[in-house]
């Protein structure tokens, strides 16, 4: 029997849920920080990437706890490799679909008139737009999840672009090590 997870497995987690949240939080903070460097001025908005920053390192940390929890579903037959790229790839996913979502929030996205036409022409306009949302959802977890666990070229192109993103996941660790830095003197001074 495998062990649950090594160090190496859990570091590969964490890098994996510290990508995707970092980006989101360094999009939404360079698109506003302009607006703030013009009301107040630019250490401001320094300090909004920085509490941005903490905030999204906590995210992390609660997404991975969250997602190392989920993994003790995952059977112990298969290689912790495996086990490891399927959940970095959920959380990918997952994040993925999150952002997206607040992105219609934060930029006024809406499906296309045609598309919100067609679905109140059907016989259930409720239910299709349920399958219009719920299909490509469960389709984006369960094609990736299944590559995976099949192992040969999904799992090791999951290896490739999670080492690629490990990399950016360690220079958004050291931004969040400066972001603490900036807080903590903000607020100190």
């Amino acid at each position: 029997m495998n062990q649950w997870y090594s160090r190496k497995g859990l570091w590969s987690l964490f890098l994996a849920c510290v990508f995707p949240l970092h980006v989101w939080t360094i999009i939404l903070s360079l698109s506003d920080f302009e607006w703030v460097a013009k009301r107040t001025n630019a250490w401001d908005a320094v300090g909004v990437i920085s509490y941005g920053l903490l905030f999204a390192l906590v995210e992390s940390l609660l997404l991975f706890i969250a997602a190392t929890a989920a993994g003790l579903l995952i059977s112990r037959k298969w290689p912790e490799p495996r086990r490891v790229g399927v959940l970095s790839v959920l959380v990918l996913i997952l994040s993925a679909w999150a952002m997206y979502e607040q992105a219609h929030f934060v930029w006024g996205l809406h499906l296309p008139s045609a598309v919100l036409r067609w679905a109140e022409t059907a016989g259930h306009p409720v239910r299709t737009m349920y399958l219009l949302y719920i299909g490509p959802v469960v389709l984006s977890f369960l094609a990736p999840t299944m590559l995976i666990l099949r192992g040969g070229r999904g799992l090791q192109f999951t290896k490739v672009l999670f080492d690629r993103l490990s990399i950016l996941s360690w220079f958004y660790l050291v931004l969040d090590a400066a972001g603490i830095a900036i807080v903590v003197s903000r607020n100190l001074s």
